[in-house]
């Protein structure tokens, strides 16, 4: 726990107490808050470690002062971010971009800031350092079985780290594919892709999910071979229970219908988890809920629906693993991952208060006007006291940018962070 944001957090908290007090009393009229809260309480998203530095683009990256420059600071950020929103108790991690000599010492670290491990993220999309073998023509695709066997030998390594650091996932996603018509056969690199995948899988062990991820385009522009979740879904079902289909919302061509998408993946079984974000023109990676909120909300509610509908069954608990995957070029990404956080709890919020019986009753009836409206009811609900008192009730901030920016935090930990070179360029 940080001293200084415990202390913003009670000091913002006791000046914006009476207003909060307020707007919470005018949703008790119509809203069964606490009931509410309570369900909400129980949504959690996990921080990328990657997510807490600063993005860039193919151009170029500004850093910031104080921005993280090793996996611990990463991780201290991100227990920053738990406080203030409470709804990210974990933290998923990217290999090799996060490695470390010893991984109980990274375990312990985390525990101390009451963080846990989420899913585990491999890295056969770019080269590093003392590679043998290069990706640029693929990696678990590759024509060549030396790199195919590289990068699943690296992937295998991740679950090694991930079982020491206490996760339960991991979650693959490659940029093979072909820029040019000609340049790959697709059928033999896809079926390349099932022999390597089956490999890894092989080495999960029981309790733990390989969640496939799939991307429409970038670095592939011609063809990719895990496009959509259609691929996705097949390779998940070629490999057995243990492999799921991870949605990254920005990872899909323009005006998809996301949520259809998740719908389809959660009846068959398949829906692993998500990578939240945002875009208005392609795989943006812009914060949650800032381009299309009503697609995010669209998102919950099926999830609402999947959830409901497994309750009570013989089957397996319905629990897709969240996280958020975003790329912060221009703003703090602290602040960023809380707004973002703070979005997805009132996007689940807003799930959670349609009006589910009479919204099948309409459906049912075809009565297209009122089913409509029910939806529009619950997302035109101003929601956000709901959320804060969430966060307040379990020692978070009201307002978390406030609170955030009260401590001073930033200016803080940049006295000893040391400066990252400018002129780089990627997300990462």
């Amino acid at each position: 726990m940080n001293n200084a944001i415990s202390e913003a957090i009670s000091r913002t908290n006791a000046s914006a107490a009476a207003d909060h007090e307020v707007r919470l009393d005018g949703l008790r009229k119509f809203v069964d808050v606490n009931d509410t809260i309570d369900k909400l309480a129980a949504f959690e998203v996990a921080v990328p470690t990657w997510g807490v530095g600063t993005g860039g683009t193919r151009f170029a990256r500004f850093p910031i002062p104080g921005e993280p420059t090793s996996i611990f600071d990463k991780i201290d950020d991100c227990g920053v971010i738990q406080e203030l929103v409470t709804c990210c108790p974990r933290v998923s991690p990217h290999f090799p971009w996060d490695d470390v000599r010893d991984y109980s010492e990274l375990r312990d670290h985390a525990t101390a800031r009451n963080l846990g491990f989420d899913a585990v993220n491999s890295n056969t999309f770019q080269d590093q350092a003392k590679q043998q073998h290069s990706y640029r023509h693929g990696s678990l695709t590759h024509s060549e079985a030396a790199v195919r066997d590289q990068a699943i030998a690296h992937n295998i390594d991740c679950i090694e780290v991930g079982k020491a650091l206490g996760s339960s996932a991991l979650t693959v996603w490659i940029g093979d594919g072909s820029n040019y018509p000609g340049q790959s056969d697709m059928a033999r690199s896809f079926d390349r892709y099932l022999n390597s995948a089956r490999e890894i899988y092989a080495a999960l062990p029981d309790d733990w999910t390989m969640l496939i991820e799939h991307k429409l385009f970038e670095p592939a522009f011609y063809s990719t071979v895990i496009q959509d979740w259609g691929s996705s879904y097949l390779a998940a079902t070629a490999m057995g229970p243990k492999a799921a289909c991870l949605v990254d919302l920005g990872h899909h061509a323009p005006s998809v219908n996301i949520e259809m998408i998740v719908a389809r993946l959660a009846w068959a079984g398949k829906l692993g988890g998500f990578h939240f974000n945002d875009s208005k023109y392609g795989d943006d990676d812009l914060d949650s809920g800032s381009i299309q909120p009503f697609q995010l909300f669209l998102v919950f509610n099926e999830l609402v629906e999947a959830s409901a509908r497994a309750s009570g069954k013989d089957t397996v608990p319905f629990a897709p693993a969240y996280m958020l995957d975003q790329s912060h070029n221009v703003t703090d990404p602290i602040e960023s991952l809380a707004v973002s956080a703070d979005a997805l709890q009132c996007a689940c919020a807003r799930a959670l208060l349609v009006d589910r019986a009479s919204l099948h009753e309409a459906q049912d009836a075809n009565d297209v006007i009122t089913a409509r409206a029910l939806l529009q009811d619950a997302y035109q609900t101003d929601v956000r006291p709901l959320v804060a008192e969430t966060r307040r009730r379990r020692g978070g901030a009201i307002d978390p940018i406030a609170a955030y920016r009260a401590s001073g935090y930033r200016n803080e930990v940049a006295k000893t962070r040391k400066l990252v070179a400018v002129g780089s360029t990627g997300i990462v």
